[in-house]
Formats: C-alpha cells, sequence, structure tokens
C-alpha cells in the first residue's frame, strides 16, 4: 500500500497548518550587512573580538591605540576587545579600544 506523507488528524479533519512562508516579509537589510560582522581574530595567540563601526555610528572621538592618532566621529573603524578575558565578558567589553581599521590589520 503507498503511504501518505500528509499528516491526518484521528478525527479525519485537516488542521490547518501555518506555512514558514507565510511569515510576512522583512527585507534585507544591506547597509548593516555592508558594515561587516562581528568576528573572532586571534593575533600573538590572544582572541579578540572585533566589531565593525559604521561611518554613521561614530559619534565620538577616541585615540587609536595603532598610531595614537584620533578617530574622528562619522569615521569607519573598528572597536576590539579580548574574546577570552577571564575576568568576564563586561570587563573585556570595558577594556575594548577603537581602532582604524587599516591600524588594527597591520599590528
Amino acid at each position: 500500500m503507498a503511504r501518505s506523507n500528509r499528516s491526518r488528524s484521528r478525527r479525519g479533519d485537516q488542521r490547518r497548518r501555518t506555512s514558514k512562508h507565510a511569515a510576512e516579509h522583512v527585507p534585507l537589510d544591506v547597509e548593516r550587512l555592508m558594515g561587516g560582522a562581528r568576528r573572532v581574530e586571534t593575533r600573538r595567540g590572544i582572541q579578540y573580538t572585533v566589531q565593525p563601526i559604521r561611518p554613521e555610528r561614530a559619534q565620538k572621538t577616541c585615540i587609536c591605540p595603532g598610531c595614537g592618532r584620533d578617530v574622528g566621529i562619522g569615521v569607519a573603524h573598528v572597536a576590539v576587545w579580548r574574546a577570552d578575558s577571564i575576568m568576564g565578558d563586561e570587563s573585556a567589553l570595558a577594556d575594548r579600544r577603537h581602532w582604524h581599521a587599516p591600524c588594527w590589520r597591520s599590528a
């Protein structure tokens, strides 16, 4: 006897199933994708979390530890902190530094 792949209820009535495709379409945020995603990089045996910061999100001036110059308002850069801190994630996040992207790549 052939087997049907459709599920059947005990009462014989078909329950209305919601399709995963029936949900409202949410458009892809291309600007967010272009900004980059958080990633973990290893430098000299230490793991760092690297978060790209887009120009429109850069709202304050910081000093780049790589070159000692200002990372100005509206300048794309990366925020970097230890991914494997023994003091915990909150402590590592509080110790994050903002680098120019080329300075971080050459560090």
